[in-house]
């Protein structure tokens, strides 16, 4: 089996000052390498292509055969990384802490820590009112990007 630090070396050495950062990496018993990587304005073909070279060229396929997939994590994906919280500040998100509450909102204030969550709360004979929910990454089970249709 391919060995996963060796990839992420690759990975690692390609991306860096680029802008692209890795949101994953897997490696099955059946040797097929998963990797998914991103950018914040979002990673086009031509660089998972790139970058997929990089890493092939990086392997030795006599020694070991392979396959290799590189690609954007899905839209619905949820987060596992910083990047992708700090790619969707801004954006409606879905939020659900590991006791299994859900929220939804706009993401806010990404930092190293955590994150806002500005969602509307019902206020008995007020209507609804914007606050700002405070969460540590610790604390989240899944977000996720919610999609809208314009």
């Amino acid at each position: 089996m391919t060995d996963r630090n060796r990839i992420e070396e690759l990975i690692n050495e390609y991306i860096s000052g680029t802008g692209m950062f890795l949101v994953s990496v897997k490696v099955s018993a059946a040797n097929r390498i998963t990797v998914l990587a991103d950018t914040r304005e979002g990673i086009t073909i031509d660089e998972c292509v790139l970058l997929h070279r990089h890493i092939e060229n990086g392997l030795d396929r006599d020694a070991e055969d392979f396959e290799l997939q590189v690609s954007s994590p899905g839209l619905d994906s949820p987060f596992t990384v910083i990047e992708q919280y700090q790619k969707n500040e801004g954006k409606k998100v879905s939020v659900v802490e590991n006791e299994g509450t859900k929220y939804s909102g706009i993401l806010k204030n990404v930092t190293s820590g955590g994150f806002d969550l500005e969602t509307e709360v019902k206020i008995k004979g007020k209507g609804k009112e914007k606050k700002d929910i405070p969460f540590n990454f610790d604390q989240v089970k899944a977000a996720k990007i919610i999609l809208t249709i314009t």
